[in-house]
């Protein structure tokens, strides 16, 4: 290819752009955009042609305000696909926490409390039975490990459920997801 002063040429594996101020045989000395001289040999740069002539040469088949119209409008909206993992969560949360179901605790054993919640807890369960909901999460905290203890205990008594723990990143270690087999004979 044939360069001269004056030429306007892209380096081929670089993303660099200038003009040629001097030729020396095979050797091309440009000027880049940022005002560095720098040398490429002829076999590393192409001739550019102006600006206005490429993007026409682009859009030949259209009109350049079209395309830009075009580009400009809104995007559809999308819809909020929930994931298959989400689709499935527990439907009914329990919280056990003593706080969640009294106002004080103030003249209650740790016994009172204890069977105030496990009362609870059955009182839910049953009602997720009746109402044929698949899935609850029972919120009761790490603590010591006895409302878990009597809980396990509770579930284990139920021929339709099976129970294990629930999500580790939604509820740390403080849950116990229940199972609801819905075709059980009783």
């Amino acid at each position: 290819m044939d360069f001269k002063v004056g030429d306007s040429v892209l380096v081929i594996d670089e993303d660099l752009s200038g003009t040629i101020t001097e030729v020396k045989g095979n050797v091309v000395t440009i000027l880049t955009k940022d005002g560095f001289p720098l040398e490429f040999k002829t076999s590393e740069i192409v001739k550019s042609k102006p600006s206005q002539d490429f993007k026409k040469e682009l859009f030949t088949h259209s009109n350049l305000d079209e395309v830009i119209s075009e580009k400009e409008k809104p995007s559809r909206k999308q819809t909020v696909k929930t994931k298959a993992k989400e689709r499935y969560q527990p439907t009914m949360e329990v919280d056990l926490h003593i706080h969640q179901l009294v106002s004080s605790t103030k003249g209650m054993t740790n016994h009172d409390m204890l069977t105030l919640q496990l009362d609870t807890a059955r009182r839910q369960l049953e009602f997720a039975i009746k109402k044929r909901i698949q899935k609850v999460v029972f919120i009761h905290g790490v603590g010591e490990g006895t409302l878990k203890l009597e809980l396990d205990y509770l579930f284990g008594r139920y021929n339709n459920v099976k129970f294990y723990d629930a999500n580790f990143q939604k509820y740390g270690l403080g849950a116990t997801e229940v199972y609801i087999y819905q075709n059980v004979p009783s």
